[in-house]
């Protein structure tokens, strides 16, 4: 399955959109997907110039991103914000042009607000890892 994000749910219009595609979808459960930054984005001229980084901050986004469309897709017409960064690391950084694999599944929830597992991976590597929480707008 390869699918534009917005078609899934996603609130979200560029140039704030950090999901590419979403390549496999378990509603409610899990999602899989990819982005990969240009590095003509205006963020990069501050971000270490000479020496990009994409920001850990917007990996974060981006495996937030992924993670609504999974509990989108579990809830039809619901939209997710991010409340909660529980546990977030960065093991090494990435770099403009690197295709960044997302993960995110489901580990829970109470009420309104959902946990879910997430990891980012470039060539196999991880990237970005950690456990992040939406409530239910």
């Amino acid at each position: 399955m390869k699918a534009d994000p917005a078609s899934l749910g996603l609130p979200h219009r560029e140039p704030f959109v950090f999901v590419d595609e979403v390549l496999e979808l378990a509603p409610g459960n899990s999602a899989h997907g990819v982005k990969t930054f240009r590095g003509d984005e205006a963020f990069f001229a501050g971000h270490f110039p000479g020496d990009p980084i994409v920001p850990g901050v917007l990996l974060t986004e981006a495996l937030a991103q992924l993670a609504g469309i999974v509990g989108a897709a579990g809830e039809p017409g619901a939209r997710f914000l991010l409340s909660a960064v529980r546990v977030m690391k960065f093991p090494r950084a990435v770099r403009p042009g690197e295709r960044i694999e997302l993960e995110a599944e489901t580990a829970g929830g109470l009420g309104g607000l959902h946990s879910f597992a997430v990891r980012a991976t470039v060539g196999g590597e991880s990237v970005a890892e950690g456990q992040i929480i939406l409530s239910r707008a």
